[in-house]
């Protein structure tokens, strides 16, 4: 964070300063209800109906309160904390997020999509980070309470920041736009998740939406040319940019004569029309749509495309992201277990039926959850894309990944199907199936420790 100086922040959100000092500087800014997380000089913004620690606070000191609680409320002396009284706390947080953000003039890309945001997002850090001082949201840890945190993280020294948008309902999207304000969104691809949150489909898309109407004046919007979804936004009243990348002709970042390579994919990109010979480590013509992606923001970030090209060909897949290992017995194991939802699904199928010819193919796919009052259809879609599929095995672990086994077999399946209600029952009874003729497909919800760990064991 810039540090800022109290009074600074006294006219910038008005208010009257009940105690303490102006002349020390904030380094830090949390919520309250965060506060275990409070370090010296952090600004804490208390609403008038919580509890507090005034003890905590004045130890971890010098801190300061900013919050709409009464006066009375707010007697006492806490030499290391001064406290700010304004009329209104939600005014005054938005005031500050703001006047933060809008200390600094520069790229700041956030990026929404049921698949391919993390990755996408560490494409574009990868690209930049040689030349460019990226600040970027962690791992896939997305969620809206992160937000405020990680706007904090832009100092200075940041050239370019690159932030995930996490999605569990309705209207999350919107509230982190406010706080980013970024230049430039994209949005990889919208399939089918979070349908608890949002409602339908529909409700799904329209939460993607969202990003769209976040954007900064004149800033850019990067979409997913090949996406059926895409097409349904409502992006008339956009006044910026749209850039379009994918397969179709009318992507201004296309991907022709995309393969197979050792270890990833060959792609020809076309843009300007000029034509460039670019590689994506990692399989799965998913990946060259990230990568596509990718490109698009740095080149309009002002990055020269044949150096942002170069870049991109040492770029390394997070861990459970398709990950390839040998595994028991001589197999191949693909861990894809860092998320779970039917168009993740797809895609990992894609990549078996062009890997995987004349090999033993074996599936283990676990419950795909937040689906809502869609779970029994989407689960029996995918059990109909295995049927249609040369599968060995088919093992299913959960009450709900059983709909993709009972589908798959009303489809005409041939595969071995073995049903399991969670994966502490599996134990060794796999083990035999398992030989180098084998390439084993691991798919379960991020949030199972039990998964995790098993496709651990099958590796090597």
């Amino acid at each position: 964070m810039k540090p800022i100086v109290v009074s600074e922040i006294r006219k910038v959100l008005g208010g009257t300063v009940i105690a303490g000092p102006v002349d020390w500087e904030v380094r830090d800014v949390i919520y309250y209800t965060r506060h275990e997380h409070a370090k010296r000089n952090t600004l804490l913004f208390v609403g008038r109906t919580v509890e507090v620690d005034w003890f905590a606070i004045n130890k971890k000191g010098p801190s300061l309160v900013v919050t709409d609680k009464s006066r009375l409320e707010l007697k006492g002396a806490y030499p290391n904390t001064t406290i700010l009284q304004v009329k209104s706390l939600v005014q005054s947080y938005w005031k500050f997020i703001n006047y933060y953000r809008n200390l600094f003039q520069l790229p700041v890309v956030t990026i929404t999509g049921t698949c391919g945001k993390t990755t996408t997002k560490d494409m574009i850090r990868h690209i930049l980070h040689p030349t460019w001082t990226v600040h970027a949201s962690a791992s896939s840890k997305n969620e809206p309470r992160r937000s405020l945190p990680y706007l904090m993280g832009i100092d200075d020294h940041t050239e370019a920041a690159v932030f995930e948008h996490g999605l569990g309902n309705s209207g999350n999207i919107k509230h982190q736009c406010m706080i980013y304000q970024p230049t430039i969104g994209i949005i990889t691809t919208i399939g089918v998740h979070h349908l608890d949150g949002c409602g339908s489909v529909e409700g799904y898309i329209r939460a993607k939406e969202e990003i769209i109407g976040g954007i900064k004046e004149d800033g850019t919007l990067i979409l997913n040319a090949d996406d059926k979804n895409t097409e349904k936004l409502r992006t008339h009243s956009f006044k910026g940019k749209i850039i379009y990348f994918g397969t179709a002709d009318k992507a201004d970042f296309k991907a022709t004569d995309i393969n197979y390579a050792e270890g990833g994919m060959d792609f020809t990109l076309h843009v300007n029309r000029k034509t460039y010979k670019g590689f994506i480590p990692g399989y799965g013509e998913h990946q060259v749509s990230n990568a596509l992606a990718a490109l698009a923001a740095v080149h309009e970030m002002g990055m020269d495309i044949k150096s942002a090209i170069a870049r991109l060909k040492t770029f390394q897949n997070m861990d459970r992201h398709l990950e390839f290992s040998k595994g028991i017995n001589g197999s191949t194991i693909i861990d894809d277990t860092w998320t779970n939802n039917p168009t993740s699904v797809e895609a990992a199928l894609k990549v078996l039926d062009a890997i995987g010819r004349e090999k033993k193919i074996i599936l283990i796919l676990g419950d795909i959850n937040r689906l809502g009052d869609f779970e029994k259809k989407y689960h029996r879609e995918i059990g109909s894309m295995v049927a249609k599929r040369k599968i060995h095995t088919l093992v299913t672990i959960g009450k709900k990944a059983e709909e993709i086994a009972r589908q798959a077999k009303r489809d005409g399946s041939t595969a071995n199907i073995k049903i399991f209600e969670n994966v502490n029952e599996i134990g060794d009874k796999l083990d035999r199936m398992f030989d180098g003729q084998s390439i084993v497909l691991i798919k379960g919800p991020m949030s199972s420790r039990g998964m995790i760990e098993f496709a651990k064991r099958l590796k090597e």
